[in-house]
Order: structure tokens, then C-alpha cells, then sequence
């Protein structure tokens, strides 16, 4: 009989035999598996000694994340566990911890390593201790409120050095209110008062982002009301720890899923069974009338999914079902069974048939326009579950418990969704990826595709940077038409548009369908007389319509008019960027040197290719095509 490896042991295996660096593709799936705090907290130790270069020999397409933590009291323990936790997303860590309780200095001085660090994010772990260390007994809650007023300020002050002078983004977080400090008041008005100008402390602290736009905060208190310990005050006494290992575990979980979205990891598809997933019962067995959404206990507990499902799907995340059943029956039940919360037009797409699940998810992906590792799958079958681990890897599987009681805390507890912040393109996402899905089927109505493009009537504008968060969320989350992958937070796409030899160009697509919106951007950068453009993105939504190649004509000619004696450019290959390979080369670009990890061109302006005849173009300077 054979013996099958656990997750735990396949790891610890690996480091013994030396071999994590160069089997790091096998990571993500063992540490994926692992259902132990504690096995998994080992599994963030021993990846914690790994060199991440000599990780990315092995897989140079490996997303890299560095991350810089300062804060206060010991935060040892934080580093293995983000290791872990970035590693269960494909991530690799590349970290560096501050000296002990050294984030004045390392957050206030503009020469301190925490800046020369360049890191993609900064963590700033603060503790209830940042308070209490202040106080001397006796004190009443005007003393706390002082230390509280005096501690916004520095980390205010901290905050704006660092959105002038840093990079990437700031990390602070909530302050628990603990028994250990609440305890000491004996009166209860007393322990009122400090509990409101605690919270309003941390209300604070959570609209920092308000103002910087490079700082993020995150909200402990919702980790500690699910149960997690927020202090040990044995370690806390012992060994300045003044949170709690679980607490700090939970909060890396937290960072790994913004880190997601830094590294351009971010999913967009929530793809949900039906059969005891949004709904209780069989639908081919028990029938419209038999199957559970309200008015009993497992019905109200899928009500309160499909709610669920619903709120995530009216921020920018497709919503699509795959289930093994007939489509009519799934429509008309999702259309007019009285009680159902989720609707038919809350899908993008819905899948009904009796072909294997994962066959299905991948032609939902071809549909869309999106790599399967976009896409998270829910069911409530080990067999399907299993299956699709097995054939796509990539895709993220949430396995339901029996209990539909639980379905909701399944799907929330990975955070799957979380970015940094929601555009107004994200609420229109739905509906564009449904007006895409009818360009296919019109597209199907053509026997040639240039008869398509023309009846499509493709309108494009190319103009000045006018929504920074906007162009931030396309150089995080596109990774097809992306020529460099180079990740930009707000701030620094700002940075580069006022930089007087900067241009960020945003790309605007509307047809006969309806608009698009803003789906591309060119960064370009002046040197003396040649342009160089530094990066060229597209969103998937409106590949194959020579939008590319229009707005590329359009930089070329405008290079040209304003003095240019040519035009350079760079393509970093990747994994998921391949199928751009030549877009330089067929605009008319020459290869000036390459070594695999990047190609540089060159355009010497003599032979401009034009704008495609069915493309519609304009600029800010007016109509060109």
C-alpha cells in the first residue's frame, strides 16, 4: 500500500534535502494544505531561511515582495509568518527587520536603511504598549488621552515623511483596548471614557489613508473579536512582545492579501457551484420547489451566502457559476424562484452542463478574457474540489464545509478579493465583461474578422493622466499586455505624471457596445531628444482590436512632431506576458540588445506604422485619425 506524504513532512523533506529553492514551484501547493497555526508557522521558519535570489535562479517568474518591518516591541515573530502566508499566494519574500522599537527613527529620518530599502511595503506594528509605556500611575483617562493626542501627531508627522520620501506603502495599525488597561479603572464611567477616546484614537489612525495617499491601515479589531488572544502577558513582560503570536499571525495573514494585489496577484473571479453551495438540495432531484434559499435554518444559511456573494460582486469581482446541471433549469430558477437572493443578471457568465468542472472553468477563463489564476473556485464537493487542485493548480479552490452555516466564513477567511482601493471602473466591471461576452457572440456572426472590427466602430482616446488610483490599479492587476510588469502605487504614478520629463498617457475604448473606459496606459520618459516608453499596458477586456497599435502609432507621431529623433522601449519577459513579445518589433521596432530578462528597442521615427482603418482615434490635441 502506498504511503502518502503529508504537506508537513513533503516540506520539511525539501529542507533537508537542500532542494526548497529549486522546488519552490511545489511550495504554494504544500503550504496551501497546511490546516495547523503551528505546522504552518514551522513552514514560515524554514522558508525564512531561504535566499530569495537563489529562488529566483531556479524561477526567475517568481513575484518578489520586500517588505521592510519596524514597530514596537519585539516583531521577531512577524517575518516567518508573512513568509508563510505570501508563500500559500505563489509570493516570495524578501524581508528586512528593523532594530528593536527603532520606528521614529527609521520612519522620521530620510537617510535612516528603512528608506534606502526601496521596500514595496513598510510595516509599522504598533502595540497598546505605545501608550502605556507613557503613562505613570496614578493616571486617569485625561492622561491617556493626552499620550493618545500626542502619538496621532508623531505618527501623522510619520506618515507625511514618509509619502514624500518613501516608496511603495506605509502599514500602520489599530490599537487593542485591553482588560489589562481597562481593568484598572474601577469605576465604569471611568472605563466608558477611556474606551471612547481609545476608538477615536483608532478612527484616527484608519483615515490616515485619507490623507497619504501611500499609507494603509489596518483594522485589528476585527481579528480580535473572532477570538484571536491579543496579548500573552508572559511574552509581553518577558520579552517586550506586546502582541500576541496569534494576533500576529493573523495580522500577516491581513498583509498577504494587500500583498496580493501589490504583486499583481490579485483575483477577479468569484466562480461558485450551485447544488449545496447557493442553494440548499439537488436542483435535478428536488426541483425549483425543493431546493433551500430562506425560511428554514440551512435556507437561511445559503440566503445569507448568495447575500454574500452578492455584496463581493458589486465591487468589480465577476461573479460566474459552473455547475453540473441543466441550463435552462439553472436559469429559470435563478430568475424566478421567489425567494432567491442572487439573480441571473449577478452572473457574467453561468455554466450548466455535465462535462468535468475544471474543462469548464477553463473555457469561463477563454470566455473572459482571463488567466485561470484569476480565478477562485467554490464548491462543496472534496471529489470536484480535489479535482480541480489537481488539473489547474492555479486556480484557487475553497472547499465548503457540510454545515452551510459556515459557507460564509469559508470564503471570507482568505481574503481573496482585497485591494488597496476601489475605482469607479470597478463598479462598472460586470457590466463591461457582459458587453464583451456579446462582442464575442457578434464577433461569431462574421465570416472574416475585418468586416468584425469595422462594423464594431472601436473609438479610441489617448489622453493625459486624469485618474491616478485608476492607471495605479492597472500596472497591479494586468499581467497579459503588460511589456515591463513594473508595479506602481498611486503615488508613484502621480510622481511620474508631474515629472517634467514624465507623461502618463491613458487609454480610453468605447464602440457600439457601450464603453469601455480606461483600459490602458503608456508611461513614457523625455531624454534630450529620444522618447522612452517605459511600460505599455492593456486590459485584456480589448485585446485583438488594434487599440494597441493605434495608440502606439499615436506616441510614435507625436514623438516625432515634438523634436524626437527616435523612440526607445523595453519588454521583460514573464510567464503570463509572452503573447506580447513581438508587439515592438511589429510597430516597427529594432532590437538594440537583449539578454533574456529584458530587450530593449529602438524606433528610428523614418517609417511610422498607421493607425488601423477601423479605429476611430483622438487625443488632447485633437483628431488625428
Amino acid at each position: 500500500m502506498a504511503v502518502t506524504t503529508s504537506p508537513k513532512d513533503a516540506l520539511m523533506e525539501l529542507h533537508r534535502s537542500d532542494e526548497l529553492a529549486a522546488r519552490y514551484s511545489d511550495v504554494r501547493g504544500l503550504v496551501t494544505e497546511l490546516t495547523s497555526s503551528d505546522d504552518l508557522a514551522q513552514a514560515g521558519r524554514l522558508l525564512n531561511r531561504l535566499d530569495p535570489e537563489q529562488v529566483l535562479r531556479h524561477h526567475p517568474d517568481t513575484p518578489l515582495l520586500r517588505v521592510t518591518v519596524t514597530g514596537h516591541g519585539t516583531l521577531v515573530p512577524v517575518v516567518p509568518a508573512l513568509t508563510a502566508e505570501l508563500a500559500r499566494h505563489g509570493i516570495l519574500l524578501a524581508s528586512s527587520l528593523s532594530d528593536f522599537d527603532s520606528w521614529v527613527f527609521d520612519l522620521s529620518d530620510k537617510d535612516s536603511a528603512l528608506y534606502a530599502s526601496g521596500a514595496d511595503v513598510v510595516l509599522c506594528v504598533l502595540d497598546p504598549n505605545v501608550v502605556l509605556d507613557d503613562l505613570t500611575a496614578p493616571w486617569r483617562v485625561s492622561d491617556v488621552e493626552r499620550v493618545l493626542d500626542e502619538k496621532l501627531a508623531l505618527v501623522r508627522s510619520l506618515a507625511a515623511t514618509f509619502d514624500t520620501a518613501g516608496r511603495g506603502i506605509l502599514v500602520f495599525n489599530t490599537l487593542p483596548l485591553t482588560a489589562r488597561l481597562t481593568g484598572q479603572l474601577v469605576d465604569h464611567r471611568s472605563r466608558s471614557a477611556l474606551g471612547a477616546v481609545w476608538r477615536r484614537f483608532n478612527a484616527r489612525l484608519l483615515t490616515l489613508g485619507e490623507e497619504f495617499g501611500s499609507v494603509l491601515t489596518v483594522d485589528l479589531d476585527p481579528l480580535v473579536t473572532a477570538g484571536v488572544p491579543a496579548t500573552d502577558d508572559r511574552l509581553s513582560v518577558y520579552t517586550k512582545a506586546h502582541l500576541s503570536p496569534a494576533l500576529l499571525a493573523a495580522y500577516a495573514r491581513e498583509v498577504a492579501h494587500l500583498a496580493r494585489g501589490v504583486s499583481g496577484r490579485a483575483k477577479k473571479c468569484l466562480v461558485v457551484d450551485l447544488d449545496e453551495t447557493v442553494w440548499g438540495g439537488v436542483l435535478g432531484d428536488d426541483g425549483a420547489e425543493g431546493i433551500e434559499v430562506a425560511d428554514s435554518y440551512r435556507g437561511e444559511a445559503f440566503r445569507a451566502f448568495q447575500s454574500v456573494v452578492k455584496q463581493i460582486g458589486s465591487q468589480g469581482v465577476l461573479v460566474a457559476a459552473v455547475s453540473k446541471n441543466e441550463a435552462e433549469s439553472v436559469r429559470t430558477v435563478l430568475r424566478e424562484h421567489p425567494r432567491m437572493t442572487l439573480r441571473e443578471d449577478d452572473f457574467v457568465r453561468i455554466i450548466a452542463n455535465w462535462l468535468p468542472k475544471h474543462e469548464n472553468i477553463v473555457r469561463l477563463a477563454q470566455d473572459l478574457n482571463l488567466g485561470v489564476d484569476s480565478l477562485v473556485f467554490v464548491d462543496d464537493s472534496p471529489f470536484e474540489c480535489g479535482l480541480v487542485r489537481r488539473e489547474l493548480p492555479d486556480v484557487a479552490v475553497v472547499g465548503l464545509d457540510r454545515d452551510p452555516a459556515l459557507h460564509v466564513e469559508r470564503l471570507l477567511c482568505d481574503g481573496w478579493f482585497t485591494v488597496r482601493e476601489m475605482t469607479g471602473e470597478d463598479e462598472k466591471r460586470a457590466t463591461r465583461y457582459r458587453d464583451e461576452l456579446v462582442r464575442k457572440d457578434f464577433l461569431d456572426t462574421f465570416s472574416s474578422l475585418d468586416d468584425y472590427l469595422r462594423e464594431l466602430k472601436v473609438r479610441v482616446r489617448l489622453t493625459a493622466l486624469v485618474d491616478v488610483d485608476r492607471v495605479s490599479q492597472i500596472t497591479l492587476r494586468t499581467n497579459q499586455f503588460n511589456l515591463t510588469t513594473r508595479r506602481l502605487q498611486p503615488a508613484e504614478v502621480r510622481a511620474w505624471a508631474e515629472d517634467p520629463d514624465g507623461q502618463v498617457l491613458a487609454v480610453h475604448v468605447s464602440d457600439r457596445f457601450g464603453d469601455s473606459g480606461l483600459v490602458g496606459a503608456v508611461l513614457t520618459r523625455r531624454e534630450g531628444d529620444v522618447l522612452h516608453i517605459d511600460n505599455f499596458l492593456l486590459s485584456c477586456r480589448v485585446f485583438s482590436r488594434g487599440v494597441e497599435t493605434a495608440c502606439l502609432s499615436a506616441v510614435l507621431g507625436h514623438a516625432k512632431m515634438t523634436g524626437a529623433q527616435a523612440v526607445t522601449a523595453t519588454y521583460r519577459p514573464t510567464a503570463k506576458n509572452t503573447k506580447v513579445k513581438d508587439f515592438y518589433p511589429r510597430g516597427g521596432f529594432a532590437v538594440v540588445e537583449g539578454d533574456g530578462d529584458i530587450v530593449n528597442f529602438r524606433h528610428d521615427l523614418a517609417d511610422i506604422l498607421p493607425v488601423p482603418e477601423h479605429i476611430h482615434l483622438t487625443d488632447e490635441l485633437g483628431d488625428i485619425a
